[in-house]
């Protein structure tokens, strides 16, 4: 995500690397590869010029502190300015009413049916909504029925009528039912076309005068960089929608429309797409979201997606097993599998200040875990509890099941029992007195 915008933030600050003041030349010059970062990033003109006329004003009008390099005062300001520019605060769904009626809008294609579905679940889960999915894309078959899908997926009630062509008629039809089955919140699924026409204008702007919803969002997919800018001051201009929600966002390095639509049609981005699955989607922080173009990284987002899994009662049957020495193969695997249900793992080490840059050639596919899941789960329960009996004969016998070779499995039975040494030491409070006493005392050593 933002990979190239942030090389290019990286390379237009190093003009003002070892630099001792702020003058108007080399800001000019820093702005002038900004400026060029943020146009290759598809921003608006518009945009791009006014942000770095604001970073300009503001950068020539600051003191350097001794303590702070001018470079660093530069990226300080354009993080403040980023910041602003794409929305200053987040800014939540809007769930007023009895129940609720949230209407998605956008061009086929956008991913509307899909966030349907992760919105769903989101206020489900997480918000304890009762919540009706409705299928109003009259159009397409296809799109009633992945709705189906997923609703069934999600544990969550699907209401659509193929007989009926009106998708007002099936929209009211809808609450009436969901009235009188106590659901909060009714997520609105409607149709789209290929490209803005009177026709689906006139039938989005129906919808909303007819239902009234609590809340109108405009759903776009940000690799279309700034067509989905246009599109967005497009539907804005007939229907005046609440918020926008950019989907796809892992597939852009860009960030070109998440830059610019705040700026172009003053409405918050409220939701962003990560992925295909039901659970990625993330609230829009325009402050993490600085942070991570700016190379800074995103430990709340870290923090919240492993507190999302943070299950506290296995945490201490965990701690006693680490301080007995009895942590195994099975527990391994299990956290392994709270891993992978944080998301992507490239992107979660891009969350890590630092990390993002060093990440940026290395693949890690979704399946990085494939293969030593493989391996474990071609153990018996009795060896997985007990690493120690592996014997040739048995690893000949893994490697088999795992489609795997005997030094793939030995280098994984090393790095396990090197992370079960590290683990047991950490776990003991007078060993890490021990080591950082250690430490300490080594700190008057050349080259400490």
């Amino acid at each position: 995500m933002f990979e190239n915008l942030t090389d290019k933030f990286e390379r237009a600050f190093k003009v003002l690397k070892g630099q001792g003041q702020i003058t108007e030349i080399n800001v000019a010059e820093t702005l002038k590869e900004v400026r060029r970062a943020l146009l290759d990033a598809d921003v608006s003109f518009n945009t791009a010029k006014q942000f770095t006329n604001t970073v300009k004003e503001k950068a020539l009008g600051r003191d350097v502190l001794n303590a702070v390099s001018p470079g660093q005062l530069m990226i300080k300001i354009c993080h403040e300015e980023l910041i602003e520019l794409m929305g200053g605060n987040e800014v939540e769904i809007s769930l007023k009413g009895a129940p609720a009626i949230v209407l998605m809008s956008g061009l086929q294609g956008s991913g509307k049916t899909t966030f349907t579905g992760k919105l769903g679940s989101y206020l489900q889960n997480k918000k304890g909504k009762k919540v009706l999915l409705v299928a109003c894309d009259v159009y397409r078959p296809a799109a009633i029925d992945q709705l189906h899908v997923l609703g069934e997926q999600l544990s969550i009630e699907v209401y659509s009528n193929k007989e009926e062509k009106n998708p007002i008629a099936i929209a009211q039809a809808a609450i009436a039912h969901a009235k009188s089955n106590a659901f909060n919140v009714v997520l609105v699924d409607t149709a789209g076309r290929l490209a803005v026409d009177s026709q689906m204008m006139d039938e989005i702007a129906g919808l909303k005068q007819a239902l009234q919803p609590s809340e109108t969002l405009f759903v776009v997919d940000s690799m279309t960089g700034q067509d989905a800018v246009n599109t967005a001051k497009a539907f804005n201009d007939r229907i005046n929608f609440d918020g926008v929600v950019l989907t796809k966002l892992d597939g852009d390095t860009r960030g070109g429309a998440a830059l610019s639509i705040k700026s172009v049609v003053n409405k918050p981005i409220k939701f962003v797409g990560t992925g295909e699955k039901m659970d990625a989607l993330d609230i829009f922080y325009p402050k993490r979201m600085a942070d991570r173009i700016l190379g800074m990284g995103d430990v709340v987002s870290l923090v919240e997606r492993a507190q999302e899994q943070f299950n506290e009662e296995e945490a201490r049957r965990l701690q006693k097993k680490i301080m007995k020495d009895q942590f195994d193969l099975n527990d391994f695997l299990a956290q392994l599998q709270q891993i992978k249900k944080m998301g992507n793992v490239k992107d979660l080490m891009g969350m890590i200040p630092g990390m993002g840059k060093a990440m940026k050639d290395v693949d890690i596919p979704d399946d990085a875990f494939k293969g030593i899941e493989a391996i474990i789960l071609s153990m018996t329960p009795k060896e997985r509890a007990n690493p120690g009996l592996l014997n040739p004969s048995r690893k000949n016998r893994i490697a088999k099941g795992s489609g795997t070779n005997i030094q793939e499995i030995n280098k994984l039975l090393k790095q396990f029992e090197d992370m079960r040494k590290m683990m047991k030491l950490m776990s003991n409070p007078r060993n890490m007195m021990g080591m950082m006493s250690k430490l300490k005392g080594m700190g008057g050593m050349p080259g400490m």
